[in-house]
Parts: C-alpha cells; sequence; structure tokens
C-alpha cells in the first residue's frame, strides 16, 4: 500500500457529529496537528473514551492513543474527521493497535493475565502479546482488532491457542464451541461477541 501524504473524508467510514468513535481507529484533521506531525501516519488515533466520544456527544473531550508513537493523548471533538476505513491502516499502525489492551482492562499489578492476544500482518510480522486478565478483556480485545487486522489469535497461559480469526473469519474453535464458552463465561448483562 502506498502511503498518503494526507487523509480526508474519503478515507473515512463515517464522519459528522452522530458518529460513535469510541474504541474505533479515528483520523484526526490535519490542522489539529502540530505542523511538524501533519501527515497521514500522525493523524491515526485509537479512541478509548471520552465525554466526547459517543453518538451525539454531551461534552468535547475524547481520549485516544496515537498509532504513531503509543502515546496517549486528549483531544476535542473537532479534532476528528472520521472514522477510519479499516484498509488505510498502514503496517505500522495495526502492529501499533494491536498493543492496545481494551478499554477498561483490570490492572496487571493486583490480577493475574488468563490470556495473551497477538495480531499478525499478512507477511506473518507481529510483535508482543497483549496481556488479557479474564473472558472479558479477550473478548473486548477481539471486538477491537477483528475489523483491523489480518490475523487475531489469542492463547491460554500455557501457550495454548485458544481463538484464531484469518481476515474475520473464525478459524478457531468452531462457532458453535466458542458461542457456547462465552455462554458459560457471560456475566448478566455483559457484552455477546458478534462474529
Amino acid at each position: 500500500m502506498t502511503e498518503k501524504e494526507l487523509f480526508t473524508q474519503e478515507d473515512c467510514l463515517q464522519t459528522g457529529y452522530d458518529m460513535p468513535v469510541s474504541d474505533r481507529v479515528i483520523i484526526l484533521r490535519p490542522s489539529s496537528l502540530p505542523s511538524e506531525h501533519r501527515n497521514a501516519k500522525h493523524q491515526l488515533c485509537y479512541c478509548t473514551g471520552g465525554n466526547g466520544s459517543n453518538a451525539n456527544p454531551i461534552g468535547r473531550s475524547v481520549f485516544a492513543i496515537a498509532l504513531a508513537n503509543g502515546k496517549q493523548v486528549r483531544l476535542n471533538w473537532s479534532d476528528i474527521l472520521g472514522i477510519a476505513k479499516p484498509e488505510i491502516l498502514s503496517d505500522h499502525a495495526r502492529l501499533q493497535l494491536s498493543q492496545i489492551r481494551p478499554t477498561d482492562e483490570l490492572g496487571l499489578k493486583s490480577h493475574e493475565p488468563q490470556y495473551s492476544g497477538y495480531c499478525f500482518l499478512p507477511d506473518g510480522r507481529y510483535t508482543s502479546g497483549v496481556w488479557l486478565c479474564n473472558t472479558k478483556e479477550l473478548q473486548n480485545y477481539i471486538e477491537m482488532q477483528k475489523d483491523y487486522q489480518h490475523r487475531v489469535m489469542i492463547c491460554d497461559r500455557d501457550d495454548f491457542c485458544v481463538f484464531e480469526m484469518i481476515d474475520g473469519k473464525l478459524i478457531h474453535p468452531s462457532q458453535e464451541t466458542l458461542e457456547s464458552f462465552f455462554k458459560d463465561q457471560q456475566e448478566p448483562g455483559g457484552m455477546e461477541l458478534q462474529l
């Protein structure tokens, strides 16, 4: 993929005031960036929340992680151009995204990880695994990665693969086994994984 100088509205899945951006890769307006970072690489962020991250935001603050360098940033709603189309992400951005733990994750100092999440590029490159403390974090990690990554794999503490998806298609385990597992693990009022 040839990298663009700057992303525009053509590179967005959705724009406008009514778009929920939480847990999505967003494109920042070039005018919101310092002149030395006014390029496509620095326009991509992963939105982690804030009162401006929902549809019809009640506030202006949006919190995100810059996919150029992994730093946490605070943005204003007006800084956001739109939600990024998955295909525009560079390999660097995909690998950086794969290192983000789900929002509202449990602290690693007081909780023992049960799983590790990995994402692979089509050529097999990947970065270190991301610790996931429970099945809710496992579900959230899959949900946040599945639209952007070529291959998503979850391993248990013994490094056995318990989940694998390639290009959005479930490879392991079977759909029925996965649904049964999450149904048994789901807390009342919990989220359901949609594959």
